[in-house]
């Protein structure tokens, strides 16, 4: 594909360079190399039979075969499992991806206010297991150059989008040169949601904490468990923000790593709710993995965690926030719906070694919590407190919506009127 672009190591220019007589000399070396390697390839197919010598070749060809790579872009922002699983369907394209992640500015101009600013957003993307390479302050519009720079630079083959349109502000294709040039590929958008919905979430969250003494205003949680509702005052759009993610067990097969802990395996255990999945979460996982061969997180239920931090959390249900979990790089295995206490049965049955857990807390601190669930890894001596690298937690994120609450209100409903009309013209898409 590169020759449409120009020859990328220079080898072509150079050979129009090299005088007529080397040029025929180069070529006599060449028959020569050639005659070489089908002699070589009879004495081995005499050799070995012709099989294995299939089997060689085919080894051969794997072994210098050129990786194929290919390019996702994208704001990142409020980064979920719908991003993730967008990543893990680009990389299954080619054998390395490459992500863009835009600028603060590059999304202020096109979009609105970002959430989370770009370093918090580079270590999400990065830590993604999919992910090979992450180019900081990428574009939002591939623009002709950009594309060069992507393709010889970068040595990319294919850029990669969302089957729901990207439309720059003056309403055009934001890949429309990448699909002139016969380099874009397509994947399926994640159904039931999106990073518009999470701010929804958020808003109607914040919306009802201020509303509690309504009787007629039910949870937040059982919101999560039955579906959406109607909003009849002050909310934007027509139904409050509540999960439509659909969990089946194919999504958490191919989100998972499908390996255990070896024999002799240090096993390191950290639980929590990890409610919309933060840099925060990341640091905290990734110093845990340093401790041990592998990672096993827990992941409190809806009710566990609505009993212990109020009945308006969590924002992500629970299997919304297992996905976010398994797809961090430093994380092996989840326990999806684990308990509260960390108990002698549960660090036997899964021959835990260290139980761990960070200074930030959504919280309170642990020792001053009715009920502490590392009373046993303590006995043990097995328990370990680890100093949180940032100061992130879900209500910090909460807290960047409430404060500029106008401007994320406004982005949304813009994001909204774009959301419905991809909706009400799906066509379905095949794979993912």
């Amino acid at each position: 594909m590169g020759s449409d672009f120009g020859c990328r190591d220079g080898s072509e220019e150079l050979g129009w360079k090299i005088s007529t007589g080397v040029f025929h000399r180069s070529k006599f070396l060449v028959a020569c190399l050639v005659g070489a390697g089908v002699t070589a390839a009879s004495v081995l197919a005499i050799r070995f039979g012709g099989d294995k010598f299939s089997s060689l070749s085919s080894q051969f060809l794997m072994k210098n075969k050129k990786p194929v790579r290919v390019y996702m872009d994208g704001c990142f922002d409020m980064m979920h499992y719908g991003h993730c699983n967008a990543l893990r369907q680009a990389r299954a394209l080619g054998d390395q991806l490459v992500v863009g992640v835009m600028s603060d500015a590059e999304i202020i101009a096109n979009k609105g206010p970002p959430v989370t600013p770009l370093n918090e957003r580079l270590l999400m993307v990065g830590a993604v297991k999919w992910v090979d390479e992450v180019i900081p302050d990428a574009p939002y519009a591939i623009t002709e150059e950009f594309m060069h720079k992507l393709f010889d630079e970068y040595n990319i083959d294919y850029i990669i989008h969302g089957d729901d349109p990207c439309l720059l502000p003056d309403g055009t294709d934001a890949y429309a040169l990448a699909k002139k040039a016969g380099r874009y590929k397509q994947i399926k958008r994640t159904e039931g949601v999106s990073s518009t919905d999470i701010v929804g979430r958020m808003l109607l969250c914040v919306r009802e904490r201020s509303t509690a003494e309504n009787p007629k205003q039910s949870s937040l949680q059982r919101q999560f468990s039955h579906g959406s509702q109607k909003v009849e005052d002050g909310v934007s759009g027509s139904e409050t923000r509540v999960s439509h993610f659909l969990p089946t067990s194919r999504r958490i097969v191919q989100f998972s790593n499908g390996k255990g802990p070896g024999h002799d395996a240090r096993i390191v255990y950290i639980d929590g709710a990890f409610d919309l999945f933060h840099a925060g979460h990341v640091e905290i996982l990734r110093l845990a993995r340093e401790l041990g061969d592998f990672l096993l997180v827990g992941i409190h239920s809806d009710q566990t965690i609505s009993s212990t931090r109020g009945a308006h959390r969590p924002i992500m249900n629970l299997h919304e926030r297992s996905l976010s979990v398994l797809a961090c790089r430093y994380v092996d295995e989840v326990i999806i719906g684990a308990p509260w206490e960390v108990s002698k049965d549960m660090i036997t049955t899964f021959n835990i070694s260290l139980v761990v857990h960070g200074t930030v807390a959504e919280n309170r601190e642990v020792e001053k919590w009715d009920s502490n669930p590392y009373v046993v890894p303590n006995e043990m001596e097995i328990h370990r407190q680890l100093e949180s690298p940032l100061d992130i937690t879900t209500s910090t994120i909460i807290k960047r919506i409430v404060s500029n609450h106008e401007a994320f209100q406004k982005r949304n409903e813009k994001k909204e009127a774009s959301e419905r009309r991809y909706y009400n013209n799906k066509t379905h898409v095949v794979g993912d």
